[in-house]
């Protein structure tokens, strides 16, 4: 089949998703006596990702495949498009999100250990709502608790590829600058797919509530807290770029 189709498939294919794609998806949108081989598929997408460098949208892969979004950049003038109010999530609820993602997998106990406090039902009922974690098995102790771990939607969610392009731990900033609470502001538009989020920080000091206790010294503590700050920047990257521009 002529590249130039082939390009044009894959490029329509993807504006008229509204989800990522992966090349398995990609192929099957052909007949198997017309099926270009992946090498060919690959280089259609390469230069779609050229053609896309100056212009207002880019392609981007992220865990569940490809997708068209928005350039970070235009965020200013494009999330204009949404008049909805934000939702408010809790630092709690941030914080756990940022154990289960760096610490993969565990359990409630695991989390209130670290945090020093319980964690409420509704966190992880919201996290599972979200499709942000799942259950991934069991612990094998009295009582069974359920293992926790991060999904692909997490991760195409936060602009992500895979766990191993979440940020480093001694490259996040320090919890204490942070809001009780950060905003993350739900766009959509009609049958639209969600926008993503805008987290916004500022505020004095955060004390942790308690030390771990028999797991970490105090400065783990603190590094494995201030995972908040990343994912708070990377919810606003989300909001930011993931609107489909098909919508």
């Amino acid at each position: 089949m002529n590249p130039d189709l082939i390009r044009k498939i894959i490029e329509g294919a993807l504006l008229a998703a509204g989800k990522p794609l992966d090349i398995a998806r990609m192929e099957s949108l052909f007949e198997d006596e017309e099926r270009p081989p992946r090498d060919q598929i690959r280089a259609a997408l390469e230069e779609i990702e050229g053609d896309c460098r100056e212009r207002g949208f880019e392609l981007k892969q992220v865990a569940s495949g490809y997708r068209f979004q928005v350039r970070q950049e235009l965020s200013t003038w494009v999330n204009r498009l949404w008049d909805e109010k934000p939702k408010r999530y809790s630092r709690a609820m941030l914080e756990t999100l940022s154990l289960i993602a760096y610490r993969q997998p565990l359990t409630r106990g695991d989390i209130e250990l670290v945090r020093g406090v319980a964690v409420s039902s509704d966190i992880i009922k919201t996290l599972l709502e979200r499709d942000w974690v799942r259950v991934v098995g069991y612990r094998d102790v009295p009582g069974k608790p359920a293992l926790y771990a991060t999904t692909k939607q997490f991760l195409d969610y936060f602009n992500l590829k895979s766990l191993d392009h979440l940020p480093a731990l001694g490259e996040i900033k320090d919890l204490a600058e942070l809001d009780p609470e950060l905003e993350l502001t739900l766009a959509a538009g009609a049958a639209a797919q969600e926008a993503g989020a805008a987290a916004q920080a500022a505020n004095d000091e955060f004390q942790l509530d308690q030390q771990v206790d028999g797991v970490e010294d105090q400065a783990t503590a603190e590094q494995e807290l201030s995972v908040e700050e990343s994912l708070a920047d990377d919810i606003e990257l989300a909001n930011q770029s993931s609107a489909p521009i098909n919508e």
